[in-house]
């Protein structure tokens, strides 16, 4: 294996996407893609030139092969993700919309390879990571992956490595809210980094405004906070300053899920160049707003080059509305 800049771990499914509108017993065509976000985000710093390792499981099946072929294809480290011949590859099935709602997504992942990811599956080489990124969904799919979930945070920190964390809730994988708030609330202490959507970091800390969130979890061992206001943008605030970055408008909204997602892969990519946070959350909101305009929950992502002509475009016009607005006032 070669030098790793990040290391990403977590379950990446088979994902159906309806090809016409409508409830999904009624759809008869379906186009196979691949799922996850930890996986989305793994996948979008690889087409920015970051070289990232995947630590996974999948099934001794098709479905397991077509995750991982397309993983590679995406520039993914896919030598740690094993084969497991006891359990399936997870799947889920998204329907359609046109309207910018957000799809209807059914899972079938209980049991699935992924779910049996635990502290052996961790190898020391992948220790060696620069960056470690990590979600809630992983210690929400078993015991055994909670416990390597925490594992690796816990070791990278330790290690002097740099830790980003988005909560990413799923309420239904777990066997209670209050064990989902705790345990993610604990994780989150582990990250530098803490990246939560607003409606998540109410529910987790019980705090409405995002200034109070973002200081529950400075208060508890993170550098920064960048908390995701959707259309609106970020908001965000460090041990040393804090301020609201502006959305990027968009014409048309195709398809939400993966927003989230891009919006990490632009903070961690900025960070990593040590961009500030104020600029890293500009890049942030930009990916994000791109992700929404692409069907698909990863394929809007962009490439460096594509970044560094459309992002680029994007900072210059919005300079420009800034000093048309500051002369005219």
């Amino acid at each position: 294996m070669s030098e790793i800049d990040i290391l990403s771990f977590g379950e990446t499914m088979a994902m159906f996407v309806a090809e016409q509108n409508g409830e999904l017993a009624r759809v008869e065509h379906f186009h196979k893609r691949i799922a996850g976000a930890d996986s989305n985000v793994a996948i979008g710093l690889s087409r920015l030139g970051f070289k990232v390792a995947w630590l996974s499981r999948v099934g001794a099946d098709s479905l397991g092969r077509f995750v991982v072929d397309t993983l590679k294809k995406e520039g993914l480290d896919c030598s740690n993700v094993a084969i497991d011949a006891a359990h399936p590859t997870g799947f889920q099935l998204k329907s359609r919309t046109d309207e910018g709602d957000d799809p209807v997504v059914e899972y079938f992942r209980r049991g699935s390879a992924a779910s049996h990811l635990s502290p052996l599956s961790i190898v020391p080489q992948l220790l060696k990571a620069r960056h470690l990124h990590a979600t809630g969904i992983p210690p929400a799919l078993s015991e055994t992956a909670r416990q390597m979930s925490f594992e690796l945070m816990t070791r990278m920190r330790e290690a002097g490595r740099s830790v980003s964390f988005d909560p990413n809730l799923r309420p239904s994988l777990w066997a209670s809210e209050r064990q989902m708030i705790s345990e993610i609330n604990r994780l989150a202490a582990l990250a530098h980094w803490v990246l939560p959507g607003l409606s998540e970091g109410r529910l987790l800390t019980g705090f409405d405004d995002p200034a109070d969130i973002a200081a529950f979890y400075l208060d508890r061992g993170a550098e920064a906070v960048a908390i995701k206001l959707g259309p609106h943008g970020a908001y965000y605030r460090t041990q040393l300053d804090d301020g609201f970055v502006a959305g990027v408008p968009v014409e048309t909204v195709v398809d939400t899920v993966g927003a989230g997602d891009g919006f990490a892969v632009g903070m961690i990519s900025a960070l990593l160049e040590n961009y500030s946070f104020a600029d890293a959350v500009k890049r942030a909101n930009w990916i994000g707003s791109r992700a929404v305009q692409s069907r698909g929950d990863m394929e809007g992502l962009p490439t460096r080059a594509e970044m560094s002509v459309e992002f680029e475009a994007v900072i210059r016009e919005q300079a420009r509305s800034h000093r048309g607005s500051v002369s005219a006032t």
